[in-house]
């Protein structure tokens, strides 16, 4: 981006709505998961593990068009 386009940059509303809809999301995700542990807690340790981590990278997987769309407006690159 050459420094004419970076002064002509406008903000735009997608930024500010992706952060806070992203931290929204999250917390949702961590009070599901939350409600969960009872229910994961009493499976054996190695399932546990296996469970906590697919949920620990399960939110990651719509995370880039996610930010592709706060970037672009569009859903794809």
């Amino acid at each position: 981006m050459s420094m004419g386009e970076f002064r002509d940059a406008k903000p735009t509303w997608r930024k500010p709505v992706g952060i806070l809809a992203l931290f929204a999301g999250l917390i949702a995700y961590g009070v599901l998961v939350a409600t969960l542990s009872g229910w994961i807690g009493q499976l054996p340790v190695l399932v546990q593990t296996a469970i906590y981590l697919v949920l620990g990278v399960a939110w990651l997987l719509p995370l880039r068009r996610f930010l592709i769309w706060m970037e672009t407006g569009r859903w794809s690159a």
